[in-house]
């Protein structure tokens, strides 16, 4: 482990735990049982360009270099990027460089409190950035498979969640039958089924031309993700604070359109054991969200089509999810709103946006207005519940 370096030395700040029943530390008999609902897997650079069709080559993600040597990201669906030489240490340098293999993994999270994990693409989340929805499915396929050679074996702790894309709606149908078969505890779609900027024309999750894969994916019983960044291009702004208008704004935000598509438009009415949730945007804006469109629905009743049986918030109540790693805003909202059974914890391991290697602190920092009971809840049991894993018994109570 790293030394704790001046810039990351504010993770280790807390009030403390001394009156808590239970607590998130590692090596705590009386632990709660913690499930991380976001973690991100460490792909080989090569694993698309050896796995995907000839055909495909020229156009995965890589990096070119100009005229003049600069290096950029190359992505279909991002504007170019041009590449820093940004020079990591302590603290910074041991995330980047984690969570390579299982075993690897499982030491961090053990030692973070962590029991069960799941995982997500790395550079695979650009696997989605692109309108052709044929090539995104292609490497959403090769993903899958990689993903499950490697953590299928310990799916008990290590759970990946299958990816597809859902413009190619046969494709995705075929994709989630077989990673069901397959064992995969839940899927992963991007925020927009057409990747790009919003275009009416477009078809989205709340038509009715999704109604197929709705029925699939509910006799399959798998909970449906949507991680930050999948819809369209993230890095939007551009120049003095970039790096914090892209994350708030062009990578955060997005994520609440699928929720209201699924919310306001009656397909959870047709296909009510639908289970779906956002991962790594935060819950600060879940009640906002939620009461602005039951306000719009009461006002604007009038136009909406078709009626629904009830209010988007309570489909979100009974079906939706939402995970966050420090979100003292969404915490404070949590009970008044009740939201306890809605809330899911992550440490993103073992990106620099997570609390790994110090998530007690931050769990402590952020979850003294909680009683135990809340606490256990949204530190494990609900993910438990939506992901099916096995819960100790010493924490089944």
């Amino acid at each position: 482990m790293a030394e704790v370096d001046e810039k990351n030395r504010w993770r280790l700040e807390t009030p403390g735990s001394r009156d808590w029943p239970r607590t998130a530390k590692a090596g705590d008999p009386n632990k709660f049982f913690v499930v991380s609902a976001d973690g991100h897997v460490q792909e080989p650079s090569s694993l698309w360009r050896e796995r995907m069709d000839k055909r495909y080559q020229d156009r995965l993600p890589g990096v070119s270099v100009d005229a003049k040597g600069a290096k950029f990201q190359k992505t279909e669906g991002f504007r170019p990027l041009r590449l820093q030489n940004i020079v990591f240490e302590g603290e910074d340098k041991l995330r980047n460089r984690s969570g390579t293999t299982p075993d690897e993994r499982l030491r961090d999270l053990e030692a973070d409190g962590v029991d069960c994990e799941i995982l997500f693409p790395n550079k695979g989340l650009t696997i989605w950035a692109t309108p052709d929805a044929a090539f995104s499915q292609a490497m959403c396929r090769v993903f899958n498979d990689w993903a499950w050679e490697v953590f299928g074996p310990h799916n008990d702790r290590l759970s990946p969640m299958a990816c597809v894309a859902p413009a190619d709606l046969t494709g995705t149908i075929a994709e989630v039958e077989r990673c069901a078969k397959l064992g995969f505890r839940g899927l992963s779609l991007p925020c927009k089924p057409v990747w790009g900027p919003p275009d009416h024309e477009a078809t989205n999750y709340n038509l009715p031309e999704f109604d197929p894969l709705w029925a699939v994916i509910e006799e399959a019983g798998l909970p449906i993700t949507f991680h930050v960044s999948t819809g369209r291009d993230p890095r939007t702004a551009r120049g003095n604070g970039g790096a914090v208008i892209n994350y708030a704004v062009h990578s955060l935000a997005p994520t609440m359109e699928p929720i209201a598509n699924l919310c306001a438009s009656g397909v959870i009415d047709r296909f009510p054991s639908l289970k779906f949730g956002t991962i790594e945007a935060g819950i600060g804006w879940v009640a906002w969200a939620l009461g602005a469109m039951d306000e719009a629905y009461r006002k604007h009743h009038m136009w909406v089509r078709p009626q629904l049986k009830q209010l988007p918030s309570e489909y979100f109540k009974q079906n939706g999810f939402a995970s966050f790693q420090e979100d003292q805003a969404g915490l404070d909202l949590a009970r008044a709103h009740g939201l306890v059974d809605n809330f899911l914890w992550a440490n993103d391991y073992p990106h620099h946006e997570g609390t790994w290697p110090h998530s007690a602190q931050a769990i402590e920092r952020t979850m003294g207005g909680l009683d135990d009971g809340e606490r256990a809840q949204i530190l494990g049991l609900n993910a438990a519940r939506i992901f099916g894993f096995e819960v100790p018994e010493r924490c089944r109570a």
